[in-house]
């Protein structure tokens, strides 16, 4: 898949929600060919992830984005994050979310020939770009694929993709997505 026609290279960007993709999409589009890769195994319960998945065909329909989805595995996070069921928002459970997602982005790029991996998460001004970052730079050294580093809030980032979004008409959800963060 490496380098397509246009001499762009190719980045498979994981997509937490429709909201979320559309700043980064933009951001990334002139510089490479995205696909969006749809891995959420944390949402919960499963009518919110699917919820959240249409967001993210209307936005791939709309701008002619590839959308590859992953296997919705609720039960495998639950057993990987039950021990930290008592974090605070934003804590150790979160981190490991992160790598969990980005683990299996990158695991796919690599696999389906990507040049780059990355993450839409760092558009929330609720989320750490620092660890998200890191997360992304470790599991890049370890599977020999490139991480897109990025603070996707930074320069109104974040107000950008929310007036997308209502531009759209898109479903805005008012938690993160795991059973956790519900409460």
């Amino acid at each position: 898949m490496s380098e397509n026609s246009n001499s762009k290279p190719v980045i498979l960007l994981h997509v937490c929600c429709g909201s979320c993709s559309l700043h980064p999409y933009f951001f990334l589009k002139n510089d490479f060919d995205v696909t969006f890769f749809f891995y959420n195994p944390n949402i919960h319960p499963k009518k919110e992830y699917l919820k959240r998945l249409e967001g993210v065909r209307t936005v791939s329909e709309k701008y002619f984005i590839p959308l590859i989805i992953g296997e919705y595995e609720i039960k495998k996070w639950m057993q990987l994050t039950r021990c930290l069921k008592d974090e605070p928002e934003g804590g150790k459970r979160c981190e490991l979310c992160f790598k969990i997602r980005m683990d299996k982005t990158a695991e796919t790029a690599k696999k389906l020939g990507f040049d780059f991996f990355g993450t839409t998460l760092t558009v929330s001004p609720h989320k750490n770009q620092g660890i998200i970052n890191s997360i992304g730079a470790e599991l890049a050294d370890s599977k020999k694929i490139n991480f897109f580093k990025a603070d996707f809030k930074k320069k109104d980032g974040f107000k950008k993709t929310t007036e997308l979004s209502k531009s759209l008409n898109l479903y805005r959800q008012n938690y993160c997505g795991c059973i956790y963060s519900k409460r």
